[in-house]
């Protein structure tokens, strides 16, 4: 059985897609490749291990996503670095400039979502989950402030509500005002289908620690666009 291709010739180094002095053009020689788009939201929320990268993007192979590090790398997106002791392990992380696109997954997420193709069964992974929040908060919510803590299989995070933002930091929070303890799907399925707490909890699915009617308010400050009327195909 043929391997799967491990590394780039000169050649391919050298190929451009695009003969073309648009800025978006430029962008996908940066980024257009399958997969490289979904690499930097898994670094969105901070460093991460090549294991850690490869256990949150379903599907993908270790050759690739080693293929797709090292043309971040190049591009300047990503970059790499050894943690201090005691972990003393090598992690990926965003540049400056990587953390930039942020705004680009908002855009992309909010147009993407309108399309009655939209699959919410499907699997996501936890940075997925809490991009999410970031990019569907209403600009007409009511305005709170609290700390919330989302601990996921794998992955917790520290959310910071307030008028203006919603900061999103990955860690334990010292204290928090409530606390969801559950998987990304069934917490997406909390915040966007607003399915009450009671029968995940009844079932196992959620684990919620603190004000419950604080918890509800924060779920009200998010809502999905709406969608494109479905078409025959």
């Amino acid at each position: 059985m043929k391997s799967e291709k491990t590394t780039e010739t000169r050649e391919d180094l050298a190929k451009r897609w695009y003969q073309d002095a648009c800025g978006t053009a430029l962008a996908l020689e940066f980024v257009g490749e399958r997969w490289a788009l979904l690499v930097i939201r898994e670094l969105m929320l901070g460093p991460r291990r090549f294991s850690d990268l490869r256990a949150d993007l379903a599907g993908i192979s270790a050759n690739v996503l080693t293929q797709r590090l090292a043309g971040l790398e190049r591009s300047g997106v990503v970059r790499r670095r050894r943690l201090p002791p005691p972990a003393a392990v090598q992690v990926y992380e965003l540049t400056a400039w990587g953390r930039e696109a942020e705004p680009i997954f908002q855009a992309m997420g909010r147009w993407a979502l309108r399309s009655p193709r939209h699959d919410p069964t499907l699997p996501l992974s936890p940075v997925s989950a809490m991009l999410s929040l970031r990019t569907m908060i209403r600009a007409d919510r009511e305005p709170l402030t609290m700390t919330l803590q989302f601990r996921f299989p794998g992955s917790t995070f520290t959310g910071r509500l307030s008028p203006t933002d919603l900061g999103i930091e990955r860690g334990d929070a010292a204290a928090a005002d409530v606390v969801f303890e559950t998987d990304p799907t069934t917490f997406v399925g909390l915040v966007y289908g607003k399915r009450p707490f009671e029968p995940a909890e009844a079932d196992g699915r959620l684990r919620l620690e603190g004000d419950r009617t604080l918890a509800q308010r924060f779920i009200d400050c998010f809502a999905l666009p709406p969608k494109l009327p479905a078409t025959a195909d």
